[in-house]
């Protein structure tokens, strides 16, 4: 059985877009040729791959499986390209980089520009997903870094913890809640809530957390952004759970008050999973090393 590398990309293109029309565009293909390439796949695997509608496409069993051989091909195809190329092994290379929301809109910002700034060969692809996404992007290849939040039941992954963060309550200042120095995420629960948009990470767990309670989380309005959480709860607007890092910077120029939150899973310790770290591209590595404690961080956090 041989397999062409481009139609293979081809396939992950279709994949990942609505319909065959704008994966063939993203492969610079015409539609018919692209069908046609697909419909000779198909053939060679003897198994239908895709569910074909005025809808677009769908992946059938067998194309799901295909899926996730042919990103880890072209992942290791990618990695041995970078590995020999004229910028030396970190200096060039794609990265693709799945994280939950605080990674995405607190730290990673800041930590990618000094990287990139410093490599100029290196692309990255940063893309907020739910933990459990970001899980199986990396086991499927998807993804070539995964960095989570919180407990991670990750079989077959390597996880480097690199930081720990703390969830905590922010009031605006006068509330009921204000007073106090400890509060349990039940009794926020009789207070309208001020929360991040539909598909954040940070979201989703707050509603897993309600469930197990048996209670309801009164949403507000949703916003994009943890600054923007606490405008409105400055405004008097509502409450919020954000990270203890955005909370101490965003208190800097709003009046919040901010509290701890009684509950065990409010110390959220930070990981990044990768399939083999050794078998990582240098760019990748060398972005690990970055995100990593450095001894002289260490030291400094034990006193």
């Amino acid at each position: 059985m041989h397999f062409d590398l481009p139609d293979l990309r081809l396939f992950i293109h279709i994949a990942e877009s609505p319909s065959l029309t704008q994966g063939a565009r993203k492969a610079f293909l015409s539609p018919a040729a692209a069908s046609a390439r697909i419909k000779a796949l198909e053939s060679q695997l003897g198994s239908r791959l895709l569910y074909r509608d005025s809808r677009g496409v769908e992946l059938t069993p067998a194309g799901q499986r295909l899926l996730q051989h042919a990103r880890l091909i072209m992942r290791q195809v990618d990695y041995l390209k970078s590995e020999f190329t004229e910028y030396g092994t970190d200096a060039a290379g794609h990265i693709r980089i799945f994280a939950n929301t605080t990674a995405v809109t607190e730290f990673l910002p800041e930590v990618l520009a000094g990287f990139l700034a410093q490599r100029p060969g290196v692309t990255v692809d940063l893309q907020e997903r739910l933990s459990r996404d970001i899980v199986r992007g990396v086991l499927d290849g998807a993804a070539d870094l995964g960095i989570i939040a919180g407990p991670v039941q990750a079989p077959g992954l390597q996880v480097l913890h690199f930081s720990t963060d703390r969830l905590v309550l922010a009031v605006p200042l006068g509330h009921p809640l204000a007073q106090r120095q400890l509060v349990s995420f039940s009794d926020t629960l009789a207070y309208p809530h001020i929360g991040l948009h539909e598909g954040s990470t940070l979201l989703s767990f707050l509603r897993e957390q309600v469930e197990k309670l048996g209670g309801n989380l009164a949403l507000r309005i949703q916003v994009s952004s943890f600054e923007a959480i606490c405008r409105m709860i400055e405004a008097g607007v509502g409450i919020g759970i954000i990270p203890e890092s955005a909370a101490r910077r965003h208190s800097r120029t709003m009046q919040l008050v901010t509290l701890q939150l009684d509950e065990v899973w409010a110390v959220r310790e930070r990981s990044m999973l990768v399939r083999e770290l050794d078998a990582l591209p240098g760019s990748v590595r060398a972005l690990i090393d970055t995100l990593l404690p450095q001894p002289a961080d260490e030291k400094k956090a034990t006193h």
